[in-house]
């Protein structure tokens, strides 16, 4: 069955989620990956879109960018429709619109494009009705790539590692989220920030998260994901941490995140 073959759970308009931080290796993607498998568990219809060359969203899920037909490139770049690209995962109720090493030059095509902060948020509004929840995995800049997840997100979930340089870079990509909000998309708002990479046993990892607890207030998630190694085995196996180990650590945080977000109690 397509992705279009059957509606949202609740029949309204999905929340959309830029997943962003401009540092690379921070748990951007495991939280996209972990958290839409969380979600989809929780019986809502979920949506990651791997905006990232790298692909590891999509490989994460268990897709092989190189054996596909289409990608995100091609939606961004050559007007193929999203939801002729969306891929089911291995978990029901969860979808994978990929990426693919094509995305790498999309930075540089997409300058001369029509309308091009608004390529991604046109093209899910084309299937938005068929989910509840939109993920999108942005990469690790602040290019035309997370510009076009930022335009297209009506919230910006930011995954921040509590660790010493936890808050580098942050203000930044603030500037930039509020740059969209005033340009392009006023309905865009910081409304999720998750802490991971949290190690229990240190004084720092509670100390930062005190610090971000601070700056952000109630826009910080009470649910912490914990630093195991099982997180990091679980995408080299193409499954999130709830297929790979749903037993775990990292599985029990990320249901617990999934159902708070799920709920509004951020």
């Amino acid at each position: 069955m397509s992705a279009a073959e059957s509606r949202g759970s609740n029949g309204a308009r999905p929340r959309v989620f830029a997943v962003a931080n401009q540092k690379g290796g921070v748990g951007k993607t495991t939280t996209t990956v972990n958290l839409g498998a969380a979600m989809a568990d929780l019986g809502r219809r979920i949506l990651v879109v791997d905006l990232d060359p790298q692909a590891n969203a999509s490989t994460g899920l268990g897709l092989n960018p190189r054996q596909l037909d289409h990608s995100m490139y091609d939606v961004l770049l050559q007007g193929v429709a999203l939801e002729d690209v969306i891929e089911p995962a291995a978990v029901k109720d969860l979808y994978v619109a990929p990426a693919s090493l094509d995305l790498a030059g999309a930075e540089i095509e997409l300058v001369p494009a029509f309308s091009r902060e608004r390529k991604l948020k046109v093209a899910i509004e084309s299937v938005g009705s068929d989910y509840d929840v939109i993920l999108i995995d942005c990469p690790p800049s602040l290019g035309l790539l997370t510009i076009n997840g930022l335009t297209a997100a009506t919230e910006v979930m930011v995954p921040i590692q509590t660790e010493y340089y936890a808050l580098e870079g942050l203000g930044q990509l603030l500037r930039n989220v509020d740059l969209v909000k005033r340009n392009l998309n006023p309905d865009l708002e910081l409304s999720t920030i998750v802490l991971v990479m949290f190690d229990a046993r240190t004084k720092l990892s509670g100390q930062v998260a005190d610090e971000v607890r601070e700056h952000f207030g109630d826009k910080v998630c009470r649910q912490v994901i914990p630093r195991t190694v099982r997180l990091s085995e679980a995408p080299s196996f193409g499954q999130p941490i709830t297929v790979f180990d749903p037993m775990s650590r990292g599985a029990t945080a990320y249901r617990e995140l999934a159902k708070e977000i799920i709920n509004g109690a951020t």
